[in-house]
């Protein structure tokens, strides 16, 4: 169609469309994928006198409401899906925003496909384990080294159960002293991940807010006035999720320490900091990264992941337990934290992440992991000083280099032509790429916020900043073009207000869809 044609730039993408049933309602009765054979005669033996060979409490008191397909369907059922589906593997994917996407090398991905480690079982012997136990360990040691902590665990599996994590060992470090009642206040600043609020709060902190200044930095007047007898602590991203890096952080966390606080660090997306600043010299008690951002693993749709937690000698019997150690000959599963918060998930963490960022970190070394943050650091500057040529479109406060990403704003271009970020968000869609607007609430009006990570070329930029420049062209000469959109896509324009703000509404599982919608129950 002439309205929806594309710059020389732009790529000439059409999405998959299979409007692919979810799998349950590909069920036919009596359809089969595997012919599971008989017990063995042992076995049936026994189960004819009366005796199970599986222990009563293993065995189901119904079947299990499984559907029921034949191979053939359930591989062309996910090919589907994996053509309807974007990713950092098949397009140019800085428009995640703070996730950090970047490519990750196909070699780690046979590593975590080795039987060796995909048969490994968490409650085998220590003894059987030795070598992903070293591995745990040697990670552990890298990012020591990495961020200045004294001791990680990779029990949490991503950053908000980092974050709840060392809350909670604020919470018990507080206990210890006899001053959990009197330090009941959590300090952060409004554009810090807000998991890093929901936690505080889940803990039972109140939480105090730290707007910026006219620059952008988390105003350090507003945070002498915030600290007292009952601050219990400060998180904070650094940089924040507007890319902007806070020089004086040191002073930040001094005051706090003055004032009888703990210091943690959401390290989330260190992309810019590798190798560049540490944990430690910013005066931090402990924080935490992603793997499955910095370094290298893969977001998994959610998971499995994992927030590398670390802290200083001091807090080390507060973490989770159990964390890997050495004892010159063996390694060993520490269970001896007295002060330990417990456990935050089963287990000991997500081997296969674990092992994916040890290779991502020993194929790169010390002088690979600052390239990594100088390229990503370029390349974010790079874009960051062509979107601000584009019409419409800015990037608040503080001008100058900006650190790994930027929360930019459409507000000019929402006021002159009414097309908002969310009708931006949609349009990109045809052009194959994926595009981020920012957390709730919007405090940069009409925001738009993108990474490009180190993994992406020039090329790559350039074709993500033209897609940009047409859709701005085409809000200021055909809006229509813009509201109407997505053309090419897998999806027509949702009415989000319907079903995405209705918890009432959402169906989790297939179980509430069925309960929901009153449809029967298949037997």
């Amino acid at each position: 169609m002439e309205r929806i044609q594309r710059k020389n730039k732009v790529r000439d993408f059409h999405q998959a469309k299979w409007n692919e049933p979810i799998i349950f309602e590909l069920h036919q009765k009596g359809e089969r994928g595997v012919d599971i054979p008989l017990s063995d005669q042992a076995v049936a033996a026994e189960v004819g006198n009366g005796v199970s060979a599986i222990p009563e409490g293993m065995l189901r008191k119904e079947k299990p409401n499984l559907p029921e397909i034949g191979q053939a369907r359930v591989l062309r059922h996910y090919v589907r899906l994996s053509q309807e589906t974007l990713g950092s593997d098949f397009n140019v994917e800085i428009g995640q925003g703070t996730c950090t996407m970047k490519y990750i090398p196909k070699i780690n991905e046979l590593l975590v496909r080795n039987p060796k480690i995909m048969e490994l079982h968490p409650l085998q012997d220590e003894s059987t384990v030795q070598g992903m136990l070293e591995i745990i360990y040697n990670l552990d040691v890298c990012m020591r080294e990495i961020s200045g902590m004294d001791h990680f665990s990779f029990q949490p599996s991503g950053g908000t159960q980092a974050l709840f994590a060392m809350a909670s060992i604020a919470r018990k470090y507080h206990e210890s002293r006899g001053e959990a009642e009197q330090r009941n206040e959590i300090i952060t600043t409004i554009f810090s991940h807000p998991s890093q609020a929901a936690t505080a709060a889940v803990k039972g902190f109140k939480v105090i807010t730290l707007h910026p200044d006219e620059e952008g930095f988390p105003d350090i007047e507003k945070l002498k006035a915030a600290v007292s007898e009952r601050t219990a602590g400060f998180v904070v991203a650094n940089p924040e999720d507007t890319g902007i890096y806070n020089p004086r952080i040191k002073e930040f966390t001094d005051i706090v320490h003055q004032a009888g606080g703990l210091c943690y660090y959401d390290q989330a997306n260190a992309n810019g900091l590798l190798g560049i600043t540490r944990a430690r010299e910013a005066g931090f008690d402990m924080c935490f990264f992603n793997l499955h951002k910095t370094f290298a693993a893969p977001h998994m749709c959610g998971g499995p992941a994992t927030g590398a937690l670390g802290v200083v000698e001091e807090l080390k019997e507060f973490l989770p337990a159990p964390i890997v150690e050495f004892d010159g000959e063996k390694y060993y599963l520490n269970e001896d934290l007295p002060q330990s918060i417990g456990k935050v998930r089963a287990f000991h963490g997500v081997a296969q992440t674990v092992l994916r960022s040890y290779a991502w970190i020993r194929a790169l070394g010390p002088d690979g992991l600052k390239e990594v943050a100088q390229t990503a650091v370029l390349n974010n500057n790079y874009l960051y000083s062509k979107i601000q040529k584009i019409r419409g479109a800015s990037a608040p406060y503080v001008k100058g280099q900006r650190l790994e990403q930027v929360r930019y704003s459409w507000e000019q271009m929402t006021k002159e032509t009414g097309i908002t970020t969310e009708d931006v968000q949609r349009r990109m869609t045809d052009f194959g790429l994926h595009y981020w607007t920012s957390h709730h609430p919007y405090i940069v009006p009409q925001p738009f916020t993108l990474e490009p990570t180190e993994s992406y070329s020039k090329a790559d930029l350039d074709e993500y900043i033209a897609a940009l420049e047409q859709i701005s062209e085409e809000a200021y000469e055909n809006p229509e073009i813009v509201q109407d959109a997505p053309y090419n896509s897998t999806i027509h324009k949702l009415d989000e207000q319907d079903f995405l703000d209705h918890p009432e509404k959402w169906c989790i599982t297939w179980r509430a869809y069925q309960k929901k919608t009153k449809q029967p129950e298949r037997i």
